[in-house]
């Protein structure tokens, strides 16, 4: 359905009309007309047009309007050729920098960059100059001119896609950077390269008949229509019907080309449009032993910005631990660097990161893969929108586990059915854009449950869901707790869902763990001004709903503003001068329970 939405307008349906007539003269002319076009008459010389000849006949006496359509084929067929060398040498240099070292890719990025600068038709004389006159040489001029571009454009729509959270899936997976670049990159940009090689199929052929109408195009006895056109202008005065043929071709073929692209096009932004993430400082640290300890997490990026600053948390066997704070916190960076995927430029320093006892740095991909799962934030960009769901599933066994794909498919199957996904096998075979939210992040579980996950990162799987959607996630992250006796770390902005969810809750602010407790105590406990505001910003079934909704003044701190004290003294009731000079340690207050504030518990029971 997809490939006829370009058909359902009257722009995209004529010029489907134009181009497949245009195609089938390609064809046919030369078998049907041939003889005729190259029939020469020399009583019948230079003639203007008649019912024997509709557009005359030119020196040798030759029928024009005959040698018109049978030059549809030569004319086509080249710009074609031209296009084609153009565009793929364009899609090379555009996605070569991917898979090359980085000084080789700036190198590459950078010769785009200059020919991009040029306008296309001096580089087409250009190329036209270097390769000489004749068809090859006007091909490849064209071709060449084509291709900066259309590089250009690949690099920009590689880069769109790189970013997104199936590919850093591939890379933990082992992907090579080849295979990354053809199966999970090129085939989710396919669809706009098509089209504006569609568009530049156009441009193309009425370069081709401008070159060949200057006399550095096709050479006698070949003909096309910019050849025709040049031949039909020495007239024009006496019969301008010999040069009005070829011009008409050159247009309608023009204009059905890019009207064809554009229509493609707007049918695409329409789509996109319904469719549219050591001991540490601390006075007191949790205790060791647990299934993921960290001690001291630090994740940096180049100019001194240090997203998080010396996170330590334990997180034992069947435990639900939820991390809450606003957006820029750190609890997002904090999941991936513990499931090492953060990637370059940034960096991930730890005194202690270790899973199941061993340093996650040493710990196999494969091990990894099997005993970790991370459930991402938005299953929309998690999963490829050009793969089957079921195969993307089975590719975790097959990567991790070894199977072979018919058992990593009956396996993934399984998974859809344990997550309560109806008919799971006919769901496994289609694509995400045909599951919904709900079921798209279940089957974003079921993925991590194709192995046997110790652990499960579930980073904000519940945003965007309505309620009843968000419940059943809950309940069914709750289910593989118990059944599996897996350990779940829930990061949520929602600290209510954290409350009736999980065993603890860390409060992240500006990159820190802020206050350490467990959730039964958080709303009669609750020690942080920062803790403590985040509920009050929480409405209930007992809040005045004539009194305007309590928020929390202000804006968190971005990485690169933390200066020295307290990052929420700007934004807290009680700071003094000390809260804004230097930063509280994360020390124990009772058993279970940590904070990082300079206030005694009773100056911070009176904000509660």
């Amino acid at each position: 359905m997809r490939r006829l939405t370009v058909l359902r307008s009257p722009v995209g349906a004529a010029s489907a009309v134009l181009l497949t007539v245009l195609l089938a003269l390609a064809i046919f002319a030369p078998l049907l007309w041939g003889d005729r076009a190259a029939a020469i008459d020399t009583d019948a010389l230079q003639q203007g047009p008649s019912a024997d000849h509709l557009l005359g006949t030119d020196q040798l006496g030759r029928d024009i309007f005959f040698r018109v359509l049978v030059a549809t084929r030569l004319t086509i067929g080249l710009a074609l050729l031209a296009t084609v060398i153009g565009v793929v040498t364009g899609l090379v240099l555009g996605s070569v920098p991917s898979v090359l070292p980085r000084w080789a890719a700036r190198i590459v990025t950078a010769g785009v960059n200059i020919a991009v600068a040029f306008p296309g038709l001096l580089l087409a004389l250009f190329f036209a100059v270097i390769f000489g006159t004749g068809t090859i040489g006007a091909v490849l001029a064209i071709a060449f001119a084509i291709t900066p571009s259309f590089a250009r454009l690949t690099q920009t729509l590689t880069a769109s896609v790189s970013g997104r959270d199936f590919i850093a899936a591939a890379r933990v997976c082992g992907v090579g950077r080849f295979r990354l670049l053809t199966r999970h990159v090129l085939p989710n940009i396919a669809e706009p390269l098509v089209i504006n090689a569609t568009l530049a199929a156009g441009s193309a052929l009425t370069a081709f008949a401008g070159l060949s109408f200057l006399g550095i195009g096709v050479q006698a006895p070949s003909y096309d229509w910019g050849r025709l056109l040049g031949e039909g202008l020495n007239r024009i005065y006496i019969s301008p019907a010999p040069a009005l043929g070829p011009a008409v071709a050159v247009v309608l073929a023009g204009l059905a080309f890019n009207l064809f692209g554009e229509a493609a096009a707007a049918g695409h932004r329409q789509r996109s449009h319904r469719a549219a993430t050591l001991v540490p400082k601390t006075t007191s640290a949790p205790a060791d032993g647990g299934l993921l300890t960290v001690r001291n997490l630090h994740v940096s990026f180049p100019g001194g910005i240090t997203p998080v600053r010396g996170v330590s948390f334990t997180v034992h066997k069947g435990e639900m631990i939820g991390v809450v704070g606003e957006s820029g916190s750190g609890k997002s960076l904090t999941a991936l660097a513990v499931s090492r995927l953060v990637e370059h430029p940034g960096t991930v320093t730890a005194d202690t990161l270790e899973f199941n006892g061993k340093p996650l740095d040493r710990t196999p991909d494969r091990e990894l893969g099997t005993r970790l799962a991370m459930v991402f934030q938005d299953p929309t960009t998690s999963f490829n929108p050009t793969k089957r769901i079921g195969r993307q599933i089975a590719e975790v066994s097959e990567v991790h586990q070894g199977l072979s794909r018919r058992a990593a498919t009956r396996k993934a199957v399984d998974r859809l059915d344990a997550v309560r996904i109806p008919e799971p096998e006919r769901r496994a075979k289609q694509y995400p854009h045909e599951f919904s939210g709900g079921m798209r992040q279940r089957a974003m579980i079921a993925m991590g449950l194709m192995g046997e996950p110790q652990l499960v990162i579930a980073d904000e799987p519940t945003t965007a869901l309505d309620v009843t959607v968000q419940r059943e996630v809950l309940k069914l992250l709750a289910t593989i707790r118990q059944d599996r006796s897996a350990a779940v770390l829930l990061i949520s902005h929602d600290i209510t869902v954290v409350a009736q969810t999980c065993d603890r809750v860390l409060v992240m602010y500006a990159g820190r763990i802020v206050e350490e407790l467990p959730t039964e105590e958080l709303f009669t406990a609750a020690q942080h001004p920062y803790t403590t505001a985040l509920l009050k910003a929480v409405p209930d079934l007992d809040t005045d709903r004539d009194a305007p909704l309590a928020v929390i003044p202000g804006r968190p701190p971005e990485p690169g503003e933390i200066g020295r004290g307290c990052p929420f003294a700007p934004r807290c009731p009680l700071a003094d001068d000390q809260c804004r000079t230097e930063e509280p340690e994360l020390t124990t207050l009772r058993q279970d329970h940590r904070v990082a504030c300079w206030k005694s518990e009773t100056e911070l029971a009176g904000v509660r």
